[in-house]
């Protein structure tokens, strides 16, 4: 399949009922989206009879036969080692919320062509319309055999983490939640260009994470993975810690590696002397609270379209400033991990995605900006063609270390 952007238009179609003027005349965002961004394209000929027997039937019957006497060769011989199912069910789109299966649908087409774009990874979106986990997690299931991978999207927690746990118990396939660890592995690796900007190592660094999301609790387990200092979540009750009688059991779980220096209280009260804030969470925080932070300490306030502190205010206080826009130096976007972890994993045919893969993603995706460090740079454009080659290449080396890849 090729993911590659269509625009096609009916003269007779004006887009709304009763012949008023179609949204596309006034609104650039309606025009390229009209018709869908996706298209399916044959990846060989069919210009006479002779292809169309070998490409249909009956030379395909051939092929059908020695799949089902040797089913590993479906890799070599379908698209399955190549694609992935975006699958959705609408509860947690972007900043809309829970907008439903076919509202989410443009943003499924986005993150495909996002896929195939940077990753040279083929992606189909999969709007489901179902919230319950048992039924996501069948109905994946069940449509699995045709992919070779699946990228969880846009569900809410906390049943974005039963899914996904479910999921990679049920299934020899890499399944991702990109809300979690997408950003996770993004936001690791400019945090650790950020310490080698200030001379300091992870471990020396307490990080502060506002929200306790999937993307929240996914950043706090990785760091303690990469062997940070010390890292607490807040809520919208204020920090998490085991003292909390009021406490989901994904938060319990946090609160037990989490916080060591047992703090208690507001976001603001456990940004007095940290390194890091992360925001995942939206609102704002007060400039008193940024102000109240460690000397060169780090902001990543990634809320979008409205970070939590507006880079303005973080730069009067912090030393490395980041955001989830584009219009801003130091992008915490996604699109920088996610391609470049399915194409290492698929390339190798692993049987899931470890959290090895994830740190030595972070680790590569840190190492494409070199000796180009600086306050406005700890982080690659997404335009970077370094990118996804050195996240794919890190991504099937620890793959293979870890003994997940089947080639």
């Amino acid at each position: 399949m090729a993911a590659e952007i269509v625009n096609p238009r009916s003269d007779s179609d004006t887009g709304q009922d009763g012949g008023a003027e179609p949204l596309d005349s006034f609104d650039p965002a309606f025009a390229l989206h009209r018709g869908g961004k996706m298209a399916v394209q044959a990846t060989v000929p069919i210009r006479d009879k002779d292809d169309l027997s070998l490409a249909y039937t009956p030379g395909v019957a051939k092929v059908c036969s020695a799949i089902a006497e040797q089913p590993e060769l479906v890799h070599d011989y379908t698209w399955k080692s190549s694609v992935v199912a975006v699958v959705t069910d609408g509860t947690a789109v972007l900043g809309l919320g829970d907008i439903g299966p076919e509202a989410s649908l443009p943003v499924m087409e986005g993150k495909a062509i996002l896929f195939k774009q940077f990753g040279g990874v083929d992606a189909v979106p999969i709007a489901l319309d179902c919230t319950d986990v048992d039924e996501i997690v069948e109905t994946v299931v069940r449509l699995a055999p045709s992919f070779g991978g699946v990228n969880l999207e846009d569900i809410s927690a906390p049943r974005c983490f039963e899914i996904e746990k479910r999921l990679q118990e049920r299934l020899d396939i890499p399944i991702f939640h990109d809300d979690q660890h997408g950003t996770a592995v993004v936001t690791l690796a400019a945090l650790r260009n950020a310490a080698r900007l200030s001379g300091r190592e992870i471990g020396q660094l307490r990080a502060v994470i506002s929200g306790a999301g999937a993307a929240g609790v996914a950043i706090a387990k990785m760091l303690v993975e990469a062997g940070i200092g010390d890292v607490a979540l807040a809520d919208r009750k204020g920090v998490i810690s085991t003292d909390r009688a009021d406490l989901t059991d994904v938060k319990r779980e946090v609160a037990s590696f989490t916080n060591k220096a047992g703090l208690t209280g507001s976001l603001e009260d456990a940004l007095a002397g940290a390194d890091v804030f992360i925001g995942v969470s939206g609102g704002t925080v007060a400039e008193e609270a940024v102000a109240s932070m460690a000397e060169g300490a780090f902001v990543f306030a990634m809320a979008n379209p409205n970070p939590e502190v507006h880079p303005d205010v973080a730069h009067k206080y912090a030393a490395v400033v980041a955001t989830g826009r584009s219009d801003f130096p130091n992008q915490i976007n996604n699109v920088l991990a996610f391609p470049g972890i399915f194409a290492g994993a698929l390339q190798v045919r692993a049987s899931r995605i470890t959290e090895g893969m994830k740190i030595a993603a972070a680790e590569a995706l840190a190492s494409v900006v070199g000796d180009d460090l600086a306050a406005d740079y700890v982080i690659p454009s997404p335009f970077d063609e370094r990118v996804a080659p050195a996240v794919t290449a890190a991504v099937a080396a620890a793959a293979r270390a870890e003994g997940v890849a089947r080639r």
